[in-house]
């Protein structure tokens, strides 16, 4: 079956759907995931007006998101890392991914299997004090990774690509998702909250530390 085409997705559509002045967007049927540097990644997105929120311009965006996320391949993905400064985040996790690493790492990380998400305008609060540190990576800092705290435990609110108003309350990898691309919605990268020690290059850092328990990595740098 031929695919529909869809209507580009200009700035002007963008801005209406936010409801507010923002910087030039570009057009994000470019597709490339901006790189640290990019200004639109230091900055606060803006929130998504209601009226702007169940519109065919912010789908289209969402459903660009979310193939620019497979096709990375990556976890997680937020608006500002395709230039566009609204408050929308993407993640998913999926078995061919979770498979690449040992059942140690994947219990350790409490990394499971989610269908795709998708919260438009999300607030995100801790639960409890429990945290926990892993390796991370970012499709925006391309090719390097470093040790993260993240909070164990989170519960996270918003609204979906329909408007709905949405919940979820989850713990492990999900957490850590989350907390990775609601800081990308306030201009904050892994690397302003990682240990600085740890940064090193994915391919470092796969060779020196994969399969290891995490509490023997962290004892490695101290932590």
């Amino acid at each position: 079956m031929r695919a529909v085409k869809r209507a580009p997705i200009t700035a002007a559509l963008l801005l209406a759907a936010c409801g507010a002045t923002l910087p030039r967007i570009r057009n994000v049927n470019e597709t490339p995931i901006v790189q640290a540097g990019t200004p639109v990644l230091r900055s606060r997105a803006a929130e998504v007006a209601a009226k702007g929120v169940a519109t065919p311009a912010t789908k289209a965006l969402v459903a660009k998101m979310i193939d620019t996320m497979r096709k990375a391949p990556g976890v997680g993905l937020a608006a500002p890392q395709l230039g566009v400064g609204l408050r929308i985040i993407v993640l998913e996790d999926r078995d061919d991914l979770i498979a690449l690493l040992t059942p140690q790492e994947r219990g350790e990380r409490e990394r499971i299997a989610f269908a795709p998400r998708v919260f438009i305008n999300p607030v995100l609060r801790a639960i409890g004090d429990a945290r926990a540190t892993f390796f991370e990576g970012c499709l925006s800092v391309n090719g390097y990774v470093g040790l993260v705290e993240r909070h164990h435990e989170v519960l996270v609110s918003g609204l979906d690509e329909n408007g709905a108003a949405q919940t979820w309350r989850v713990r492990g990898w999900p957490a850590r998702i989350l907390q990775h691309e609601v800081d990308h919605l306030d201009g904050t990268l892994y690397v302003d909250r990682m240990k600085t020690r740890s940064f090193a290059t994915s391919q470092e850092a796969r060779l020196r530390y994969a399969g290891k328990p995490i509490a023997e990595i962290l004892k490695l740098f101290g932590l």
